[in-house]
């Protein structure tokens, strides 16, 4: 529904920054992360997420688009709410958070309070496959961004057809292609294969 507030920053905290926009403050949600860009501007544009529930009304909101995609990713996870979410980013930067669940370490990911290993571990299978897929703003470079490519899928598909399991398979293909990467799917195919 929103896409960002922009305004002047009339006050703000680490957890929470009230955007002046045309006369009327915006209470909006943050995390450190933003909070560490923010902290010294008197001019915002931070990009929202708005939740409506039964019982409240919040916005949370970004300094990048990258982290609110994070968000995004973070909240379709079961038993991960906004302030869950909101707690993670604040930990760790979109570079870090992206390279713990390329990773796999549950270990590092359930250090964010409040986080058990179990939740720690269904993040990280769940969002395994989507979290490459966002690429990082203002000169980082995102870790190996293979996943949803059309090679990537191709060579998934033929992998699992071959009869690997599909995290084994996983594995194999992303080193390949972090590797080569502008190999052909057939070429990922035979690589892959030599990579199990």
């Amino acid at each position: 529904m929103y896409e960002y507030v922009k305004g002047e920053l009339a006050e703000v905290t680490p957890i929470y920054a009230i955007v002046d926009a045309g006369g009327v403050g915006y209470y909006v949600n943050i995390s450190l992360q933003t909070f560490s860009v923010i902290e010294n501007m008197t001019e915002v544009k931070l990009y929202v997420h708005f939740i409506v529930r039964e019982d409240v009304q919040l916005l949370y909101g970004f300094v990048s688009k990258t982290e609110r995609e994070l968000f995004r990713q973070l909240i379709t996870v079961s038993g991960v709410g906004g302030n869950t979410a909101r707690m993670i980013l604040s930990t760790y930067s979109p570079r870090e958070l992206q390279s713990i669940i390329s990773t796999e370490n549950a270990t590092l990911l359930k250090n964010v309070k409040g986080l058990g290993l179990k939740t720690a571990q269904k993040i990280i299978v769940e969002l395994s496959g989507k979290i490459a897929l966002i690429g990082l703003e203002g000169g980082d470079v995102a870790l190996p961004s293979v996943v949803g490519g059309e090679v990537y899928d191709q060579t998934l598909s033929a992998m699992t057809m071959l009869g690997f399991t599909k995290s084994a398979a996983d594995k194999a293909i992303k080193r390949v292609l972090k590797d080569n990467p502008s190999v052909g799917v057939e070429e990922a195919v035979r690589l892959s294969l030599k990579n199990l």
